[in-house]
């Protein structure tokens, strides 16, 4: 076994500091790639199209059911690796983050073709029709091209991450956003082109984003560095990485269907005050950009997800597990600052950020008007209480961290996503409004909190027992 660089590693040390300084980066990271979704919004809304925000918002689930797959994978591949740095076990952490390389793409390619296959008849099945649908589905072909360079691109933070870098892929990301961003500008105001512009424009990025994370790891000078020779799959490996990233990944993939019944009963609620064949679509280009809003706060409490996962895994792999209960501390107080202050913000400046999606209020009873109704609802009962989402990813990212990710699945699962459906198909049937179907959030967002972080205790717990019978 050879000893990694003690640098990225977070066994000992003040933690807050050094959360909050591993954090900080990827909250930058996650809100640039969140503004750069966004700038595909706003700068589609600039189109001939005026469901052009409406048909990229609807697909919104579907597209994350194929792509937190391979997302889900590149947890376990965190965990991993993060776990032998830990350990300062440098081959098998070298031999983990090339084995994850080749998982993703495999699930890459595999995730784009079927998300091209069965774009039309989901989005369809989802209540969407005429030229919403056609649109739709549009979008979701030229963005499933670029799936396999997303997917590695993933995989590839991932190791950076588990080495204790979150600057690189900032920076990275930060070039290739920018470039998304010019595409976008060129394709939807020089060629004239709609959903497809962003679409394309995305891929493009995902290439970039790709070859200059695999460029910059190819230099690693801590043991990691990538080589085409050293591309295979060990498997040892790979079953660690998938025994972490497949419940991850079940997990993720069943929220997006939950997802996707609430998608189409917002299409429900907006057919039932605009006629399906309507010009324009306010309920669903509503929600929708009210949904993306709301993706800043998500994102960036993901970012302490990541830390908590990251942190966690490499202080079980150094053997220190009284050091997670303050982690997950810490974790939880980060949250709770970013997710009330960053909501706060939106909802003070809803009505400026809201029109760069193209919707403003207009007079009562107009289209405009029921389309600002339906993203002010969104934000009241989505954005406002988004702490508890992030409590409730805090509690999953120790977890699995600790080597429990099937543990975190179902708790979610049955907290979050079978409840979640349960509501809209009893409750949502009786009472059929835009606050019916968001209010199920942020209840299922608590109680799920409070049974992952009550399992999380438990098990540290028994991980410090058992350190003190050996």
């Amino acid at each position: 076994m050879t000893a990694v660089s003690k640098q990225g590693k977070f066994t000992e040390g003040k933690l807050f500091q050094q959360i909050l300084l591993f954090v900080l980066p990827i909250i930058a990271t996650n809100l640039l790639q969140t503004l750069y979704n966004a700038a595909d919004m706003m700068v589609v809304s600039l189109s001939s199209e005026v469901n052009a925000v409406g048909a990229v918002g609807t697909t919104s689930s579907f597209v994350a059911l194929i792509v937190n797959i391979f997302i889900g994978f590149s947890v376990g591949a965190n965990v991993v690796v993060a776990r032998h740095i830990g350990a300062g076990d440098r081959e098998r952490a070298q031999k983990a983050s090339h084995t994850a390389l080749i998982v993703g793409l495999f699930f890459g390619v595999v995730g784009g073709g079927i998300g091209i296959a069965v774009s039309r008849p989901v989005l369809k099945m989802m209540g969407n029709t005429g030229n919403l649908l056609d649109l739709a589905v549009k979008y979701t072909y030229f963005y499933f091209a670029g799936v396999p360079f997303l997917a590695l691109t993933n995989n590839l933070i991932a190791v950076f991450r588990a080495k204790g870098d979150s600057k690189t892929p900032l920076i990275v990301l930060a070039f290739s956003g920018l470039l998304n961003v010019g595409l976008n500008l060129f394709f939807v105001l020089v060629l004239d082109m709609s959903v497809e512009g962003v679409a394309l424009a995305t891929a493009i990025a995902n290439v970039a984003s790709f070859l200059a994370l695999l460029w910059k790891l190819s230099k690693d000078q801590e043991g990691l560095a990538f080589s085409f020779k050293r591309l295979k799959i060990d498997r040892k490996e790979l079953g660690d990485i998938v025994a972490i990233g497949l419940p991850s990944a079940i997990q993720s993939s069943l929220f997006c269907i939950s997802n996707m019944l609430v998608q189409s009963s917002i299409v429900q609620v907006n057919n039932s005050v605009c006629p399906p064949d309507s010009k324009y679509q306010p309920v669903v280009n509503g929600a929708s950009a009210g949904t993306n809003v709301s993706n800043f706060v998500y994102m960036a409490q993901n970012a302490v997800y990541q830390g908590a996962l990251t942190f966690t895994s490499q202080n079980l792999g150094a053997n220190k597990p009284k050091r997670i209960f303050p982690i997950a501390g810490c974790c939880c107080l980060l949250v709770s600052i970013i997710g009330v202050s960053l909501s706060s913000l939106i909802f003070l400046f809803k009505d400026p950020l809201l029109a760069l999606y193209g919707v403003v209020d207009g007079a009562e009873g107009s289209l405009e008007a029921l389309a600002m109704d339906a993203a002010t609802t969104q934000l009241i009962y989505n954005s406002l209480p988004y702490f508890l989402c992030g409590f409730m990813e805090v509690g999953s990212g120790v977890l699995r961290g600790l080597g429990k990710s099937f543990t975190s699945m179902i708790i979610s699962l049955i907290g979050s996503c079978l409840l979640r459906v349960v509501w809209l198909l009893t409750v949502f049937p009786a009472y059929p409004t835009l606050a019916t179907i968001y209010v199920c959030y942020p209840i299922t967002w608590a109680l799920t909190a409070v049974v992952l972080h009550t399992c999380a205790i438990v098990v540290i717990n028994r991980k410090i027992k058992l350190g003190r019978n050996q």
